[in-house]
């Protein structure tokens, strides 16, 4: 039996990040990985999917080059290029995991790993004993009752590896993942037509930014049905059809199944050993330990948001809080989010309607880019809005507009430190940069627009 102060299982966003800093503070780690190190962020989620993005932005930028005085056009998109140039950048990634694992002095084992007891993971025919076991498995893509995955019916594992952009595609699901898609294949030539069963796109967002990319989406002509459901799919040799409950017939070369991701529980042990679930989800306390003494659960095994930087920060917290260095818990309201659709939606804590139900009101002020010298230069438009609570300080914001995502550093600033909104107002933001909109944003919030209306 192998001996170490850390057992880690899973080595995605969460795990590699707890056996790092777990390491540079002294501890012995030994983690378990029975894929490849990065876990889904790194080889099927966040990296690949915004490499494709990137190439998707670049079609864009191509096909209108004339708005910006430049001779360019799309001869095609070749995906075989396309996805060698998405897995460069994953490999060399990848291979920079590797590379820290080892300089930090972490064992990894390359192999499916079982919880068989409180500290004890079982894995590539040997038992490896910790003081500590932290569950780090991550999620799947979830399906849909009745809705078989194969062939012309894809999750975004296999809309990843797509050899052809197809001519007319179908996405079941106006979150994050099915916007972003959509927003892909749009820029790579696809019809598509998105279906999403609540009342709006990206239903977790404020419903200024889902007003804001619907409209965009209508610009950019991919259909959008909300207040929609799936009632039956019929497959047709390579094609697909989707039928609605309204009784629309959807025709599609692709069906992609976005409708979120679960929690991989399964499989490992988990409930056997006596870790308490619920609906597939480790259940912990605010220190992330588990129903197990000594078993902490990170990431998207964690009901909460799925997002990889979370998992991230999970497992930092956890391994300082095994160090004993008693650091704060991870508060998923602090978490900044980021859409990467065209355009983009970046936002950190509460909505408009959240806040109204915390505080019992809310202020609002949204800026509008249009105003923006920087998002003019890049003939962008969205918008930045503000909420606060009566009185109070800024407890949310949400952005709409390309590149919007580089701003949410400063954004998480504002919520999490809860400062006064007249001292954040006096802050100097550079010009011309689409910085400077939250800084006009902020401004207005505080009775002294300048550079808008009102």
């Amino acid at each position: 039996m192998n001996h170490a102060d850390l057992v880690i299982l899973g080595g995605g966003s969460g795990g590699y990040a707890c056996a790092f800093r777990a390491a540079q503070l002294g501890l012995s780690v030994t983690l378990v990985e029975k894929d490849k190190l990065g876990g889904t962020c790194l080889h099927r989620g966040c990296i690949p999917t915004k490499a494709l993005l990137h190439a998707a932005e670049v079609a864009d930028t191509a096909r209108d080059g004339d708005r910006f005085g430049v001779k360019s056009s799309v001869e095609g998109i070749d995906l075989t290029a396309v996805h060698a140039y998405k897995d460069g950048v994953v490999d060399r990634l990848y291979r920079g995991l590797r590379g820290l694992a080892e300089e930090r002095g972490v064992t990894v084992v390359e192999a499916a790993g079982t919880l068989v007891a409180p500290g004890t993971v079982e894995a590539g025919g040997q038992r490896h004993r910790g003081r500590h076991v932290v569950l780090a498995t991550g999620s799947y893509a979830r399906g849909l009752p009745g809705l078989e995955v194969g062939g012309p019916v894809v999750t975004s594992d296999q809309a990843l590896e797509l050899d052809t952009v197809p001519e007319r595609a179908v996405v079941l699901g106006g979150g994050v993942i099915g916007v972003e898609f959509a927003s892909v294949w749009r820029s790579f030539g696809a019809e598509v037509t998105v279906v999403e069963a609540l009342p709006r796109l990206v239903p977790g967002e404020d419903a200024f930014a889902s007003k804001a990319l619907a409209r965009a989406f209508r610009r950019r002509g991919i259909k959008v049905r909300t207040g929609a459901r799936f009632e039956r799919v019929a497959r047709d040799g390579d094609a697909v059809a989707v039928v609605l409950d309204s009784g629309e017939r959807l025709e599609a070369d692709v069906l992609l199944v976005a409708v979120g991701r679960g929690p991989h529980s399964a499989g490992h042990g988990f409930e056997q050993a006596g870790v308490a679930l619920d609906d597939g989800y480790v259940v912990t306390d605010e220190r992330l330990r588990t129903s197990l003494p000594g078993v902490y659960a990170v990431g998207d095994l964690v009901r909460g948001s799925q997002l990889a930087h979370r998992g991230f920060q999970h497992g930092i917290f956890v391994a300082e809080d095994i160090a004993g260095l008693d650091p704060a818990p991870v508060r998923d309201a602090d978490l900044p989010r980021v859409t990467y659709c065209t355009p983009e939606i970046a936002s950190v804590g509460l909505t408009e309607e959240a806040a109204a139900q915390a505080y019992g009101g809310a202020e609002t002020v949204t800026y509008d880019l249009a105003g923006n010298g920087r998002s003019q230069i890049l003939g962008t438009a969205g918008g930045i809005k503000l909420v606060r609570a009566p009185g109070g300080p800024v407890v949310g914001v949400t952005m709409v507009g390309e590149r919007v995502g580089e701003l949410v550093g400063e954004a998480q600033v504002i919520c999490g430190t809860r400062a006064d909104v007249d001292d954040l107002a006096r802050l100097v933001h550079a010009h011309p940069t689409q910085n400077e909109a939250l800084g006009e944003a902020l401004l207005a919030m505080a009775g002294k627009p300048l550079h808008a209306h009102g």
